[in-house]
C-alpha cells in the first residue's frame, strides 16, 4: 500500500496500521536522527529524542490530524522534545535559544531531503581538510572535547587548537559558499563567534 499521501498516511497511522507506522519510520527516522543532533551535539541524546519521539506519536495516533502534515508535526515533537531535556538547565536554553529557534526554522522551511542532502556534502568538505585542521575539527564538533582536553590530547596548545577550528570554518565557507553559511551553524552552531578568533 501507498503511504505517501500525507492524509492517507495519517489516517492508516491513526487505525493503528503497523505497516503505516513501519513507512513513517523508514521515511523519517535518518532526518530526524540527523536534525536532533543539530540540537543537541550528542549521538545518544539525539537517538533518545527520536525513539522517543516515534514512541509517543504511536501511543498519541488516534490525536494525529489528517489536515497537518505529519513531517512538520515530527520536527516539532523533535524540537519540543529537545526543550524538555534541559528544561532542567533554563540557563542553557535561555543561552542557546536564538540558535534553536533558527535551526529549527531552517529545518522546517526545508524539503524532505534537504538537511539531509546539504549535511552529506559538508561531511564530504569536512574530509577534505588538512589532515590536523580536520582533526582537531571533529574532536571539537563531532566528538564534543572542549579545546582544553583537545590540546591536552593533541598535545598542542589552547590557541591552536582555536586557530585550527577558526582554519576549518574558514575553509569550509570558502568551498561551500554562502548558502552553506546558515547550515554550517545549525550543524555546528555559532561559526561566526568562531570566526572572529584570529589564528596564531
Amino acid at each position: 500500500m501507498d503511504f505517501d499521501e500525507n492524509q492517507k498516511l495519517i489516517e492508516k497511522l491513526i487505525s493503528g496500521e503497523e505497516k503505516a507506522y513501519m513507512f513513517l519510520l523508514d521515511k523519517y527516522h535518518r532526518q530526524l536522527n540527523a536534525y536532533a543532533l543539530t540540537l543537541t551535539h550528542e549521538a545518544s541524546m539525539a537517538q533518545d529524542i527520536v525513539q522517543n519521539v516515534f514512541l509517543k506519536t504511536w501511543k498519541s495516533r488516534k490525536k494525529l490530524n489528517p489536515e497537518f502534515s505529519i513531517r512538520s508535526f515530527l520536527y516539532k515533537c523533535v524540537y519540543n522534545e529537545f526543550l524538555n531535556h534541559y528544561q532542567k538547565n533554563k540557563a542553557v536554553v535561555l543561552l542557546r535559544g536564538k540558535y534553536i529557534e533558527y535551526a529549527h526554522e531552517v529545518v522546517e522551511e526545508a524539503d524532505d531531503n534537504v538537511i539531509a542532502r546539504m549535511i552529506e556534502i559538508v561531511n564530504k568538505e569536512i574530509q577534505k581538510l588538512p589532515p590536523k585542521c580536520q582533526k582537531v575539527f571533529v574532536l571539537s564538533k563531532r566528538e564534543g572535547l572542549t579545546n582544553p582536553e583537545i590540546a591536552d590530547y593533541l598535545d598542542i596548545s589552547i590557541k591552536t587548537v582555536e586557530a585550527q577550528i577558526t582554519k576549518a570554518f574558514r575553509i569550509l565557507k570558502d568551498k561551500l559558499g554562502g548558502k552553506y553559511e546558515a547550515i554550517l551553524m545549525v550543524i555546528f552552531g555559532s561559526c561566526r563567534a568562531k570566526l572572529s578568533i584570529k589564528p596564531q
